[in-house]
């Protein structure tokens, strides 16, 4: 397998490079590439000296690219490049919470005084800096992102709900060690002996103990139905049969090498890195059938984690940061547009930008997940926050409904989610938004069900993520640039708004 051939980093991503590489090499020297071992070594040191001390399973840090509404153009780059450095921040303070459990057993107040205090303060720096690009640029920041450079602690429970607020103070005070480790009966349950936090088995459920029609979510909602308009065109791009992985995001990072921390599959347009413009991505090849399909569709990989050493088991966004096993190829991806249950819909701006779903929603909360995992066979019943256990014969699915309503003016926006919006429970579009076609992604997977047993999970299956993220289904998400030409998405609209499905 292979990656994206990298273009010559512009001064602001060689900057934030920079940053991270010294990030990664700070607070302690440790290298990414002694993650996993140095992890394991003291997980085993650790449920050798089991201590009553109160630990913490991840790191949990304000989203303050959801809170930034107003960027003029000008500051984009210095922003971007800040929240990017930021979330450098936070996957380092996660390795030295990873790395230092016998530490931490020791002094109580170890991982607030050593790893949140100082990330904290790291944070702030950044704040005043995007508040003073902003300010600079013409725009007016907001006085009150300072309020979220402070971090916590938490343990590895559910997701909290979408208000985002966090009662807790930091520390897991029932005495047990928040991440699975120094379990009394020797048993290393958050790593799966290999070395990586999570998935557990409490991220699995048998896909029969799941209700039908039972995701209350409103996120996703499917746009189409039996009025407004009703066809559908679906794109045929294949299953990144070409291995195009990378561990950027064009659309939330760009001009950052790795700003994703974890790896993308993609499919459609062959030139997806941080560094590709508008125009490279109009000159692109494409996977896609219809040729003048170049959009991007990439979303997280899923991984076996069978001990299997794939090609970046020692690269950041890879093995370095937690990800590791074998990369599963979809064994299906379906990518359809359909309609509006209440009206026709306009054709999409060229190089329009949707991000569907939050890879950080186990920090974050669920106001904007958008996962939906399920099993063929059982598609009634879908679930947001586990991974599904299939029956023999039946294959793993991924489903997104991405946002299908459009503020009409703006092809992203600074926290790149005002621009959209999900249609309304009676399949509307609100606040003078229009409908678009919506997209629709489905990836179907052959995949060995994993063993649960004992409160232990092997050979467990998982989406790609930030190492503090722990693997955590909820965080699975989706990302599209429409790249299609005119005359193609003058198709789509005609197509969906006559009724007939085209291809």
């Amino acid at each position: 397998m292979g990656r994206n051939t990298r273009k010559r980093r512009t001064p602001l991503a060689t900057k934030v490079v920079a940053g991270a590489a010294a990030l990664a090499v700070g607070g302690g020297g440790l290298l990414w590439a002694n993650f996993n071992a140095s992890a394991h070594e003291e997980n085993r040191a650790h449920d050798r000296t089991r201590s009553a001390a109160a630990q913490v399973a991840t790191i949990d840090c304000p989203d303050v690219g959801q809170q930034i509404s107003d960027v003029p153009d000008r500051a984009r780059g210095e922003v971007d490049g800040g929240l990017a450095t930021m979330d450098s921040q936070i996957t380092n303070a996660y390795q030295r919470l990873a790395t230092t459990r016998r530490a931490q057993a020791g002094d109580s107040r170890y991982v607030q005084n050593t790893i949140l205090g100082p990330l904290g303060d790291r944070r702030k720096a950044i704040i005043d800096r995007i508040q003073l690009e902003i300010d600079r640029a013409g725009g007016r920041a907001d006085e009150n992102l300072d309020e979220l450079a402070e971090c916590q602690g938490r343990p590895a429970e559910q997701p909290r709900n979408g208000d985002g607020q966090d009662n807790g103070d930091g520390q897991n005070g029932d005495g047990q060690n928040g991440d699975g480790q120094g379990q009394d009966d020797g048993q290393n349950q958050d790593d799966n002996g290999n070395g990586v936090a999570g998935p557990v088995a409490d991220d699995f459920i048998d896909i029969n103990d799941v209700e039908p029609n039972s995701r209350n979510s409103q996120n996703g909602l499917a746009a189409d139905g039996d009025g407004g308009s009703t066809g559908t065109f679906t794109s045929d791009c294949g299953v990144n049969e070409n291995d195009v992985f990378n561990s950027d995001n064009l659309i939330a990072a760009p001009g950052v090498d790795n700003g994703a921390h974890h790896v993308h599959d993609y499919v459609g347009n062959q030139d997806n890195d941080a560094f590709s413009s508008d125009e490279d991505l109009a000159n692109a090849d494409t996977s896609c059938r219809n040729q003048g399909d170049r959009s991007t569709y990439y979303w997280p990989v899923l991984r076996l984690q069978d001990g299997t050493e794939e090609f970046d088991a020692d690269d950041l966004g890879g093995g370095a940061e937690g990800n590791i096993g074998r990369i599963l190829q979809p064994a299906q991806a379906e990518l359809k547009f359909v309609g509006n249950q209440r009206s026709d819909v306009v054709a999409m701006p060229r190089f329009l930008r949707i991000i569907t779903g939050d890879a950080k929603s186990f920090t974050n909360g669920d106001a904007n997940a958008n996962s939906s995992w399920s099993c063929t066979g059982f598609e009634d019943r879908q679930i947001t926050d586990k991974y599904p256990l299939c029956p023999e014969g039946s294959q793993v699915v991924r489903t997104a409904n991405f946002q299908s309503c459009w503020d009409g003016q703006n092809i992203d926006s600074a926290n790149h989610r005002d621009h959209m919006a999900f249609v309304q429970q009676d399949g509307s579009c609100a606040n003078g938004f229009q409908a678009i076609p919506q997209l629709q992604i489905r990836l179907v997977y052959d995949i060995p069900t994993p063993t649960v047993e004992n409160g232990s999970v092997r050979n467990p299956y998982a989406v790609d993520s930030f190492p503090e993220q722990l693997h955590k289904p909820i965080t699975d998400h989706n990302d599209f640039i429409n790249v299609m030409d005119e005359d193609l998405m003058n198709e789509v609209v005609d197509c969906i708004n006559s009724g007939e499905d085209c291809q």
